[in-house]
């Protein structure tokens, strides 16, 4: 198999992941990160796929260190050449992975940033006037819902006590359930937003299309900044989200289930971060 063919070979990749539903963010990563490394051995006059070796890997990683990248953004460049050379094995189009052997570049991982009380509270102030603003803000406060999840919201989603989340990706289909804050917030948009078809995008922009992730990230960074909340971000309401609830003492297996953490460590992961003892309660506390 000739060089030259390794564009097509990502295709191939990328086909079979949109196949597992994978998200289409996550499909247009992992070709960045493969094109950037065949560029490394176009470099290197890597003419067969099957030369590929672990020390050309291993010089990719570096490189990207050396230009700037962090340790972080390169472990995720490791994790998508990994998974291309697992599917050409798996495809016997190669005998061995030659990335199975790389290790990962240490680097340590930054805490969680959880909103206070007081930054929260004044979000939700500056957009009390605004119901879809509001309600975009206390949806991810009071569920702890991905942006793009929130984004892809259908009116038929919308139940009496919970939100249906579709699967996205790694993230599994769950029902998240609605506090009392969360389905005030959605009714009073709605009102203003009007009825619809059941397959009808939730949220809408001012001239009725599906709103888009940029869409929902724009608008609360303006909110960030209009009452000088610095260096946060949309993710963050899901980061207070899920401290609240350890602090509101719901299981850490449930705190999981409802944000569609695969892993527990990634919900123990903010176990530090609650700076009061749990309360000792079975239940989702509310903002």
């Amino acid at each position: 198999m000739e060089f030259t063919a390794i564009r097509t070979l990502i295709t191939e990749f990328i086909n079979h992941l949109q196949s597992q539903g994978k998200s289409s963010s996550t499909l247009v990563a992992y070709k960045k990160d493969l094109e950037q490394f065949t560029g490394l051995l176009s470099s290197m006059e890597k003419t067969d796929v099957r030369e590929v070796k672990k020390e050309d890997i291993d010089a990719f990683i570096s490189k990207l260190i050396k230009d700037g990248y962090t340790k972080k953004s390169a472990s995720r460049k490791l994790n998508s050449i990994r998974t291309f050379f697992r599917f050409l094995k798996n495809s016997q189009k190669i005998d061995q992975n030659p990335a199975l052997d790389v290790s990962h570049p240490k680097y340590s991982q930054s805490a969680p940033r959880v909103l206070s009380k007081l930054e929260y509270h004044a979000l939700r102030d500056f957009a009390k006037d605004d119901p879809r603003t509001f309600a975009l803000i206390e949806v991810l406060l009071q569920t702890g819902m991905k942006i793009g999840e929130l984004a892809g919201l259908i009116l038929g989603d919308v139940g009496q006590e919970t939100l249906h989340i579709k699967s996205c990706g790694k993230t599994p289909a769950r029902n998240i359930p609605l506090n009392k804050s969360a389905k005030k917030a959605i009714a009073e948009y709605v009102k203003i937003r009007g009825e619809g078809k059941i397959e009808d995008p939730l949220f809408i922009t001012r001239s009725g299309k599906s709103i888009l992730i940029r869409n929902i990230r724009q608008i609360i960074n303006r909110c960030f900044r209009e009452v000088e909340i610095e260096k946060a971000t949309v993710n963050d309401l899901r980061n207070t989200f899920i401290a609240h609830q350890i602090v509101s003492g719901a299981p850490l297996e449930y705190i999981a289930k409802i944000v569609g953490h695969k892993r527990l460590s990634s919900t123990e992961r903010f176990l530090s971060l609650a700076s009061e003892k749990p309360h000792k309660k079975e239940q989702l506390g509310e903002l």
